[in-house]
């Protein structure tokens, strides 16, 4: 076998590899974020049955705390808590400075916009939320959806009355993720729903 031949196939099988690199990468992140969904699923359900702190797997530092869904959009989503960027990636989390999802109180809980709250984009006012917890559901209705700068406004969690906070980076299809401004849905109980 002649020299550039012999260096047309190490290329070749350099190329192959380095293909099936990129191919295995993209594949990895879609199967990661499925799997993740399917083990907060079953540590929602352990949740259920009465378990306090179910890990999703076993270094989990976070752990389910409610179930958020939106009927109209077809939403059905697990809270997890705590709010770090580790928590984010797997799924909604709720800010421990507030109050737990579906208690009394003002409870805040975000998520990334390009994945689990992509679906604020279509959000409407009037929207109901329920969000289940402790075996009780309270349903909420989206009161009002606006764009905040986070340099100038903070959410203040020590307010009186019931308010269920959605929030995610704004705009939904920006470039940079690390951008100021946040898109928030405010909700509140409906009547007679009392949390």
């Amino acid at each position: 076998m002649t020299r550039p031949r012999r260096l047309l196939q190490l290329v070749a099988l350099v190329l192959a590899l380095s293909g099936s690199a990129a191919l295995a990468h993209g594949c990895w992140l879609p199967a990661k974020a499925w799997l993740a969904q399917v083990l907060l699923q079953r540590a929602w359900e352990r949740v259920q049955a009465g378990e306090a702190e179910a890990k999703p797997w076993p270094w989990a530092d976070t752990s389910p705390v409610a179930r958020l869904r939106l009927p109209r959009l077809d939403v059905d989503t697990i809270v997890l808590r705590g709010d770090s960027g580790r928590t984010l990636a797997f799924g909604p989390g709720w800010t421990e400075s507030s109050a737990l999802p579906g208690e009394r109180g003002l409870s805040v809980v975000s998520a990334h916009r390009d994945t689990h709250f992509a679906f604020l984009r279509e959000a409407r006012v009037g929207d109901r939320v329920a969000v289940e917890r402790g075996g009780r559901v309270t349903t909420y209705r989206i009161d009002a959806l606006r764009v905040v700068d986070a340099r100038r406004e903070r959410i203040d969690t020590s307010v009186d009355g019931d308010t269920l906070v959605l929030v995610t980076c704004w705009p939904f299809d920006a470039l940079d993720a690390r951008g100021p401004l946040r898109y928030v849905a405010l909700a509140h109980p409906l009547a007679g729903e009392g949390v």
